[in-house]
């Protein structure tokens, strides 16, 4: 470890002298207290440290250490339903020295003394690689925690243990080309490099969410990406913890860089009273936190999002879907730009860094459907779901154009929509998803021609409510033909009964795809329905107001046990046209 000094601090920016054998992206020790930071630039002699901590009482003098390796995450079991900062502290320790993180404290990101159970997949005289799977530790009752051999290790398994290890104990030995090699159940990788796999994989499978005009209108592949913009108040964080709360993941990673403390306060209270669907546990038994919220350490917001995932693709080598949530990566961006500044680096556009568009790529282009390293060739997922928060929800800004370009899936967030109580409040005719070609072809083969139907049939009515909206405004609803009415109350029906949905509806909060299917067929009927009755004679006000109307709007509240009411519905709205005499009147 060689010692340098500190000649220049500029907030969380020092500038030191004398630091041999650095290297770049080398965590050091800042100061007395030793505060942590990274060497994000070097310059002959000179490396500038960007400092995790308040740079508060550390003057020019003050020592800086150096420990040779990179900024890095601990990876084995602990990892679920822990809490951490932007570098891997757990908050529930840190909590302990008061409301305040103290400075200068180092507490691992794995506890140290808790015995883990560890049983044994392989035997001695294997032969292994990296990804194969040792054996597992039964984390919690939903993630079985697969102790994997780190990348680089090859060789002959000459020892391997069954029992209780505390995470840094020996559990097996690997002969190698370079000699003997002890494993733990932890492994360590530095956050600013992705975790190696076989192969990338198509992503043509969806990830179901239970959000209605997610799944139907702008799917997720499993291994996708898509951005949440939007202006304040429209409904980011709602949609992302929906997302976490209901996606088809195996593990969500939620990752808080820079929103408010509030906001990860909710997700704290809420996550261990909701109930995973798929198990009855807890959720925060398959959940990891990163918050680096805006009243912490703004350099240690930047390296939240690395760290959120490494994590991610950790499990993602275990074989595990996992679907990482980042809020928001403009919180993110403002960061990158603090210390961009602090470095007097060449501003790009609203003084952003020139290369924000490159790292915003790096990040996303972790995300991916794999064939995981192993003999075994698993599968593994990373789902990558960022917010942007524009200032007033101005798209043209560059984090949001960044982000666009990356991205796949865009679901646009409409202040209008927020306003009128409409939630999501995703904007149909903003909004795409450039997987819906690749999924339709999954929908075909899973579910049938139908759901794409359907969905397309929708979407054109609600494209042509938009062009009859106009006339609507400048001559009233009533100069429009009984059929254009009838497009009108149709795709009001889709917005009001379909794509509206209540996150805090112990029903509504989540739809099935059976269910999302049966729902917009009768949504779809009641059109069919109206034109036979228009063309018996029928008037379009009396059409309009059916009692079967409202039993399609409380449609969205049969409970998934119950799809047989979708059936009933569906018969008494074909009756009707049977029941209808050509003058126009209900028998």
């Amino acid at each position: 470890m060689s010692t340098g000094k500190i000649i220049r601090v500029a907030g969380p920016l020092v500038v030191a002298e004398g630091v041999t054998g650095a290297k770049m992206f080398d965590v050091v020790r800042v100061g007395h207290e030793k505060l942590i930071g990274e060497i994000i630039e070097l310059r002959g002699e000179e490396a500038s440290i960007q400092v995790y901590e308040d740079t508060s009482m550390i003057g020019p003098g003050a020592p800086v250490y150096t420990t040779g390796s990179p900024l890095s995450v601990e990876l084995g079991p602990g990892l679920i339903g822990s809490i951490y900062d932007g570098i891997q502290r757990p908050l529930d320790v840190l909590a302990l020295q008061g409301n305040r993180l103290a400075r200068g404290i180092e507490v691992p990101g794995l506890v140290r003394d808790k015995k883990w159970r560890f049983t044994p997949r392989l035997a001695v005289g294997n032969q292994v690689e990296p990804g194969d799977i040792l054996g597992v530790v039964q984390e919690t009752v939903v993630i079985e925690h697969r102790i994997l051999v780190p990348p680089g290790v090859e060789g002959k398994l000459v020892r391997i243990e069954e029992g209780e290890f505390t995470v840094d104990e020996t559990v097996a030995v690997v002969e190698t080309e370079e000699g003997l090699k002890e494993l733990t159940l932890m492994q360590r990788w530095p956050v600013r490099r992705a975790r190696p796999y076989r192969e990338k994989l198509a992503p043509d499978r969806i990830m179901t969410t239970g959000q209605r005009i997610i799944d139907t209108f702008f799917p997720i592949a499993r291994g996708g990406t898509a951005a949440i913009p939007g202006p304040f108040g429209s409904g980011k964080t709602v949609v992302q913890h929906q997302l976490a709360k209901w996606a088809d993941a195996d593990l969500i990673v939620y990752v808080g860089c820079g929103e408010r403390g509030n906001e990860m306060t909710d997700v704290l209270t809420e996550f261990p009273e909701l109930r995973d669907p798929r198990t009855g546990e807890d959720l925060m038994k398959r959940t990891v936190l990163v918050a680096n919220t805006s009243d912490m350490p703004v350099a240690a917001r930047e390296a939240s999002i690395y760290t959120g995932i490494t994590i991610a693709e950790y499990f993602r080598d275990m074989g595990y879907n996992v679907a990482i949530m980042a809020d928001s990566t403009s919180r993110w961006a403002e960061a990158l730009r603090e210390i961009s500044g602090r470095l007097e680096e060449m501003p790009g556009e609203e003084g952003y860094p020139a290369y924000l568009g490159s790292r915003l790529a790096e990040f996303y282009e972790r995300a991916g459907r794999t064939l995981c390293l192993g003999q075994d060739r698993r599968e593994g997922s990373i789902t990558a779901v960022g917010a942007v928060s524009p200032p007033g929800g101005d798209l043209s800004e560059p984090v949001a154009q960044n982000t666009l370009r990356v991205v796949k899936v865009f679901w646009g967030l409409d202040s209008t929509l927020a306003y009128r109580r409409h939630f999501p409040a995703i904007n149909w005719l903003l909004s795409y998803s450039l997987y819906n070609e690749r999924l339709d072809e999954y929908f075909r083969r899973e579910i049938g021609e139908e759901w794409v139907n359907l969905r397309r049939r929708a979407m054109r009515i609600l494209q042509q409510e938009a062009e009859l909206e106009e006339i609507v405004r400048l001559v009233g609803v009533d100069a429009l033909s009984p059929r254009d009415q009838l497009t009108m109350e149709v795709a009001r029906s889709i917005r009001e009964d379909y794509l509206h949905q209540n996150a805090f509806h112990e029903i509504d909060t989540y739809t099935s795809l059976e269910k999302q299917a049966a729902l917009l067929r009768i949504v779809l009927s009641f059109e069919d329905v109206a034109i036979k009755l228009l063309e018996k004679g029928m008037e379009i006000k009396n059409i309009l107001e059916l009692p079967v109307r409202e039993r399609i709007a409380q449609a969205k509240f049969i409970r998934e046990d119950q799809m047989e009411e979708f059936t009933k519905l569906q018969a008494d709205l074909e009756k009707l046209t049977t029941d209808v005499e050509p003058a126009g009147e209900v028998l």
